[in-house]
């Protein structure tokens, strides 16, 4: 699996919540649990995608690492390039630290109330 990812690490982790949303409009709503376990499985993958970042991080490096660079409309001079340093690695990992756990809660803790619309206090 790590050679699958090797190159393009950074852009999976930027694209995977998306396919996951986007494959998550196609539950029907009297499947919300299999939803939320669908998007707590999918953030798990996510956490775990991520550990490399963490295990193959050269601190002693100050430039931006896991460097993905391709053009993309060479006409126009546009390109995709992602990279990622040592402030935004913490902060992806918590990202997909947080995600999972807020998940795992709503598992038990968030219901929809049918015709009830926001309530006033």
């Amino acid at each position: 699996m790590r050679a699958l990812f090797d190159g393009h690490l950074l852009t999976v982790l930027v694209f995977l919540p998306s396919a996951a949303a986007a494959l998550l409009l196609l539950f029907p709503e009297r499947r919300a649990r299999a939803a939320k376990a669908f998007a707590l499985a999918a953030s798990v993958l996510e956490l775990g995608l991520s550990i490399p970042l963490w295990t193959r991080f050269d601190l002693a490096s100050g430039t931006f690492q896991f460097l993905e660079k391709a053009e993309w409309i060479p006409a126009l001079g546009i390109s995709y390039t992602i990279g990622i340093d040592g402030i935004s690695l913490l902060l992806v990992l918590l990202t997909t630290l947080l995600t999972p756990v807020s998940l795992l809660y709503s598992l038990t803790h968030v219901e929809k109330v049918r015709g009830e619309g926001p309530t006033r206090t």
